[in-house]
Parts: C-alpha cells; structure tokens; sequence
C-alpha cells in the first residue's frame, strides 16, 4: 500500500508502507480460524459416528474418566502457566519466562505422553481405529488433538 510521508524539508513522496502489526493479527486469524475448521469438523464427524461401533465397544466402555479429568487438568494448568509466561514476557522478566515455558512444556508432555499411553493400551485391548467407525473417529480426533498440542 502507498502513504505520503512528509520528510523533514517538508515534500512528500510516496513510500511503500507495510503493516506488520496487521499482517501478523491476519495471519492469527487465519490460524484461529483453520483450527476452527478442523476441529470442528472432527468433532462433527466424531458426533455422526459415535453409534457406529460395530457392535464393538462404546464410549462408556472405553473412557476412565479419572484418567481423562487428569489429560484436562494437565491442559488447563498449562494454558495458565503459558499465560503467565506471556505476561512474564510483556514485564521483560526473561528468566521467568523460560521458567514458566519450561513447565508448560513439562505439562504438555505430560498429557502427550498419557494420550499415547491411552491409545497403546486401548489397540492392546483390541480397541484399534480399525475395529469400528466409532474408534475410528476417536483415534483421528484425539490424535490430531496430540499433534496439535506436540507442536503447540
């Protein structure tokens, strides 16, 4: 985008001008919104095949729910930790920053490392992607989820 800019003898000329401020808030969006998109449409697709098990094992039967609230827990600790990295970054307290992305990261393998135990214990129990469409859409969800939280 061209600007006029007065220089200090008082002409003007035309200058390329780039918004980095603006670019770098579009291409957030941009992500935001491809992440919408793609969890959004796993999630639909895991709602649509939820019944479809095949006869094989259903939610309740696969889901400890005090394993999954521990996966959450370690999420939501983490999100806060990162956020008081942030806020240790906008304080130029350095140090801290690296403290608070260290435990972050610690939380995030954590829960990467419970989700793989999860996925190995359950195709150990017979339970693989490939035994219904219900397990199927369970592994691509919560997979894709591990992967985004691995490169988060």
């Amino acid at each position: 985008m061209a600007t006029d800019t007065l220089h200090h003898d008082g002409s003007a000329e035309s200058h390329e001008h780039h918004d980095a401020a603006g670019t770098k808030l579009f291409g957030f969006w941009v992500y935001l919104m491809s992440d919408l998109v793609i969890f959004g449409s796993l999630f639909a697709t895991y709602a649509v095949l939820m019944k479809g098990t095949a006869g094989g094992p259903t939610a309740a039967d696969i889901f400890e729910l005090p394993f999954v609230l521990v996966e959450t827990f370690l999420l939501l600790v983490s999100s806060f930790t990162f956020g008081l990295g942030v806020l240790a970054m906008n304080a130029n307290r350095i140090n801290q920053v690296k403290a608070w992305l260290a435990v972050t990261f610690v939380l995030g393998a954590a829960f990467v490392g419970m989700e793989i135990y999860e996925f190995q214990h359950l195709i150990h129990q017979g339970y693989g992607p490939d035994q219904s469409a219900f397990l199927s859409s369970f592994f691509t969800l919560v997979g894709t989820h591990g992967l985004h939280v691995t490169f988060g």
